[in-house]
């Protein structure tokens, strides 16, 4: 038996959902669909840094302070960085939605990022 096909929403630059699609696709393709990713802190402000485990498919073995990944489907952005938290840290925690940001990118050969392209949303403070 294969492996197990991991599906995700693509959306387009509004992250308006267009279909489902297999993450390995998506990847290939540079697809845009959602990711949620969390940045831990302490209460002086020290931002973790971890080890992704090296049977990760994705940046295996490298040290990152995002801990996140992509998306299921309907699953919230909320949804997913709790998820991703529980799934790579071991740690439940209620999560807070900061901003929403358009991330395309490409690769060199070596695979070292070569291009991001950025747009960020910030979300209003809640309560005001």
């Amino acid at each position: 038996m294969g492996a197990m096909r991991e599906l995700v929403e693509q959306v387009d630059e509004q992250d308006r959902v267009l279909g489902v699609v297999d993450r390995s696709e998506a990847i290939a393709n540079h697809w845009l669909h959602r990711v949620a990713t969390t940045v831990c802190r302490d209460p002086e402000g020290r931002i973790l840094v971890h080890r992704r485990p090296a049977g990760m498919s994705r940046f295996p073995g490298q040290y990152n302070w995002l801990i996140g990944g992509a998306a299921e489907v309907g699953e919230t952005y909320q949804e997913a960085a709790a998820r991703e938290l529980a799934e790579e840290l071991g740690v439940q925690a209620r999560v807070r939605f900061v901003f929403k940001a358009l991330r395309q990118w490409t690769f060199v050969p070596d695979g070292v990022e070569a291009l991001w392209r950025y747009r960020a949303q910030p979300m209003p403070k809640p309560g005001g």
